[in-house]
């Protein structure tokens, strides 16, 4: 075994050849290790602005590039305090609580255009999306008329 010494110590280390022959494999895997961190909670939400802020840049974003800005990095400081939450996660939610303020009458084809059933046609930038779920009501007997 040889041995080695560390202007830094007082006394001769000795140094294996074998460990000093990982030295090399050790020092091209670090940077390897480094990216194996797992992600902080911050990355997701500043990936996320760096898309919307590119989309803001590019000019194909619904509003004009100051407003863009603004709305992205205001979404960017809400998901920093943890206010921005997974807009699909509360869906069923969102979908009782909308047709909630109809006429009971109303609420169960509400819900069944809220899940997909029927068309959909338009879009948000363009106004809004209209939902229309047809439903076939037999008409009710009349009462049998006697001709005169």
């Amino acid at each position: 075994m040889k041995t080695r010494r560390f202007p830094f110590l007082l006394v001769p280390v000795p140094v294996p050849v074998p460990v000093r022959a990982l030295v090399p494999v050790l020092a091209l895997l670090m940077p390897t290790l480094a990216l194996a961190q797992p992600a902080k909670p911050g990355d997701a939400a500043q990936q996320r602005y760096q898309k919307e802020r590119a989309v803001c840049l590019s000019g194909t974003g619904p509003q004009d590039r100051a407003t863009c800005l603004k709305e992205a990095g205001a979404a960017l400081a809400e998901s920093r305090r943890q206010g921005l939450t997974d807009p699909g996660q509360d869906t069923a939610s969102h979908q009782r609580q909308r047709c909630q303020v109809l006429p009971v009458a109303d609420r169960g084809a509400c819900l069944a255009r809220m899940s997909g059933q029927g068309t959909a046609s338009g879009s948000v930038a363009g106004g809004g999306i209209l939902r229309e779920l047809r439903t076939v009501v037999p008409a009710a007997s009349a009462p049998a008329v006697m001709p005169a």
